[in-house]
């Protein structure tokens, strides 16, 4: 996805946090770093031993906004910015799509910093922490997978992931993580209906990305283009559980998986791309339905 080079984004909330920069180094290299860091990345877990050492700075408490952060160019021009910009879009989307909508908070990581829901890095990947309403991403995770795993994790694979961690913050508020609460792994589980629902609810966004506007009435970002509706799609299908386990060598065991096969994530994105965030009851429907 592109932004308009002359669309205003300066008013985003997000914030950056820590200090240093961490770098994965050591461990496995090739496919099965990718697989382990995209695991990493749509688990929420700390895959960082397999990985090797993380190197860098410690977490830090003190915010700051972020710099060089005020037209559509600058978010075209770097990851940070990218992130925080969307932020503007997607709360915008939300905030007129359901009722009693509020922003979560934006956290970009620099190096790490500690949550409440754990230590968020390029290492644990970007995941939604409920109890503070807030998303952490590291944007150095995704430099890591292009310069050091050579994987493309380029602006619209970072936007499908924002967006399906503001997916979560929509189950958040909405109640359906309180309804629909963790309960083990599995294909029928709830985990794996959570993950599928923030997926349908990311494609639902992507559906109106371009639609969103400054306060000067300038689009955000450009409409997608087919090509980066299919590029979302095998997005979807990369980040799989079966895949994954397919590309770390481990044999396929559908009782392990916590988001869903390749095909069950890619349909649920198109899912929500085509019909809309109210198609996307993800827990309405029986186990051979997902």
């Amino acid at each position: 996805m592109t932004f308009n080079d002359n669309a205003r984004v300066g008013g985003n909330t997000a914030r950056r946090r820590g200090a240093g920069v961490a770098v994965a180094g050591g461990g496995i290299a090739g496919i099965g770093a990718i697989a382990v860091l995209l695991l990493s990345l749509f688990t929420g877990q700390d895959f960082s031993s397999v990985l090797g050492p993380i190197a860098g700075g410690g977490g830090g408490g003190q915010e700051t906004a972020i710099d060089n952060c005020q037209t559509g160019a600058d978010a075209n021009a770097n990851d940070d910015c990218r992130l925080a910009a969307a932020s503007l879009n997607i709360d915008q989307y939300w905030a007129n799509t359901i009722k009693g909508y509020r922003q979560p908070q934006l956290i970009i990581v620099d190096g790490s910093t500690s949550t409440s829901c754990g230590t968020a890095s390029n290492a644990t990947g970007p995941f939604y922490c409920p109890p503070e309403e807030s998303v952490y991403v590291d944007p150095t995770f995704f430099a890591l997978l292009r310069e050091r795993f050579d994987a493309t994790a380029g602006p619209l694979a970072q936007l499908y992931v924002l967006a399906h961690e503001y997916g979560h913050h929509v189950q958040n508020i909405s109640g359906i993580m309180e309804t629909y609460p963790d309960n083990g792994t599995g294909p029928d589980s709830n985990g794996v209906r959570t993950e599928l629902q923030a997926d349908c609810l990311a494609g639902s966004w992507v559906a109106h990305a371009g639609e969103q506007k400054d306060e000067n009435g300038v689009a955000f970002l450009q409409t997608p283009t087919e090509a980066q509706v299919r590029d979302a799609i095998n997005a979807a299908q990369s980040v799989g559980d079966d895949h994954i386990q397919k590309e770390s060598g481990v044999p396929v065991n559908p009782e392990t998986w916590t988001h869903g096969s390749s095909e069950q994530r890619q349909r649920w994105f198109m899912t929500g791309y085509q019909q809309g965030y109210q198609a996307c009851d993800t827990f309405g429907v029986s186990g051979d339905a997902l």
